[in-house]
């Protein structure tokens, strides 16, 4: 594999004064696909990007998620190499997210900001932030990933297009790691350098707002990915709430004769429905697992089944080699 079949995808909302920079980082090192996807810039970064030999396309809707998904229509590489166009990322960390998929030992590779972040790189709000969500992936998914918001990603065209994404904003990254997890794309993570944003750059990433949105995607995403945790938490927390209310009943009524009968109705449909959301979780649980396992199968078969009509396609061109040879003689 060379890079010439990597397609180098850059989305980007008014990074005219670092653009140049990141699109000239990769040109130096041979990379000629460069395909950058604005988002309605109005400071001039559309003609910056064509200027340093980019193709540049504007996206129809608003939102890095959404420039990611229609850009992939636009990619014919069996490679692409995803980064931000603020110059947080270097492109000299190129060849080290692209061995994984060169080498065959991954399909989807994460850049870690946190293996070489430098000083001032990144505000401590947002450093506490991405541990957060980084620790609530790793307990909700069960997959260590250590960086799911870092915005360098090197993948296969081929294994994104199993991936059913819907997001619009700066949650695509929380979707594609849990993607990877859902579809068992065999992922890596390697260390990347993370350098500050320029000051003349200005972020579009509101940490407070933004960050809540992560969250809660990442929560809601496990309703199909981990139904046991979602449903199961649900109903452990209305259990919890409908047995506090009943204890709250019982002692009113045994210690000082008052009768709550609303309450004791709230508490009892509270814990009926902790219970049926707890079995409702661990049968949902048992059907992905189940789904899972049958879909496992259906890929070997037909990795199999490739590879067979893969082979008798070499037989029968090994067979036919000869008999040209042989009329001639």
């Amino acid at each position: 594999m060379t890079d010439s079949e990597v397609c180098v995808l850059v989305p980007t909302l008014d990074e005219a004064e670092t653009i140049g920079e990141v699109l000239d980082g990769f040109r130096e090192r041979g990379f000629d696909d460069l395909l950058v996807v604005d988002g309605g810039s109005t400071d001039g970064t559309r003609d910056v990007a064509e200027d340093h030999g980019a193709r540049v396309v504007v996206q129809s809707g608003r939102g890095k998620g959404q420039a990611i998904r229609e850009a992939l229509t636009y990619i014919d590489a069996p490679y692409v190499l995803m980064l931000d166009g603020d110059a947080t990322y270097d492109p000299a960390d190129a060849q080290r997210m692209l061995e994984p998929l060169y080498e065959g030992r991954a399909e989807h590779v994460i850049g870690d900001r946190f293996a070489d972040m430098h000083e001032d790189a990144m505000p401590r709000l947002n450093m506490f932030g991405n541990r957060l969500i980084n620790g609530a992936f790793s307990t909700i998914h069960g997959r260590d990933l250590g960086d799911i918001l870092s915005g360098y990603r090197a993948f296969t065209r081929e294994s994104v297009e199993r991936f059913e994404l819907e997001s619009d904003g700066f949650t695509i990254e929380t979707e594609m790691a849990v993607e990877c997890v859902k579809h068992r794309v065999p992922t890596a993570v390697v260390p990347v350098s993370y350098h500050p944003r320029p000051d003349e750059s200005d972020t579009n990433l509101h940490p407070v707002k933004d960050g809540g949105r992560i969250i809660v995607s990442l929560y809601s995403l496990a309703k199909t990915n981990n139904p046991l945790f979602y449903f199961g938490s649900v109903g452990l927390a209305s259990a919890l709430v409908g047995g506090l209310v009943a204890a709250w009943v019982g002692y009113e009524y045994l210690f000082r004769g008052i009768s709550h009968e609303a309450f004791a109705v709230v508490a009892a449909a509270g814990i009926l429905l902790g219970a049926q959301l707890l079995m409702f979780a661990v049968l949902s649980d048992m059907i992905v697992a189940v789904n899972r396992e049958q879909t496992r199968r259906l890929e070997e078969m037909s990795d199999r089944l490739a590879r067979t009509q893969g082979g008798r396609g070499t037989a029968r061109a090994s067979h036919s080699d000869p008999e040209p040879l042989h009329a001639e003689d």
